[in-house]
């Protein structure tokens, strides 16, 4: 395999996530064993995929039982949690 190719395969992406749960995030991180909360979100994100349970496709708001209220409820919930 070429340097550049396993350069290419080896190099990081940066992801991001809303403040909030990043702050909650490292508040478990701390005193847990885990370097940084970087650390901890790939071990997460890798047992997450090592499980190989298929996840289904997210429905519509539209397509749900939800009356307007509680899908009002969830937006605002959303929203406070750094997701909006």
């Amino acid at each position: 395999m070429s340097v550049s190719r396993k350069k290419s395969l080896d190099s990081k992406v940066t992801i991001k996530i809303p403040r909030p749960l990043y702050n909650r995030i490292s508040k478990i991180v701390a005193g847990s064993g885990f370097n940084s909360v970087t650390d901890f979100i790939v071990y997460v994100l890798r047992d997450l995929v090592a499980t190989g349970k298929e996840i289904d496709t997210p429905k519509r708001i539209e397509d749900t039982s939800l009356s307007k209220e509680e899908i009002e409820a969830i937006r605002k919930r959303l929203k406070s949690l750094g997701y909006l």
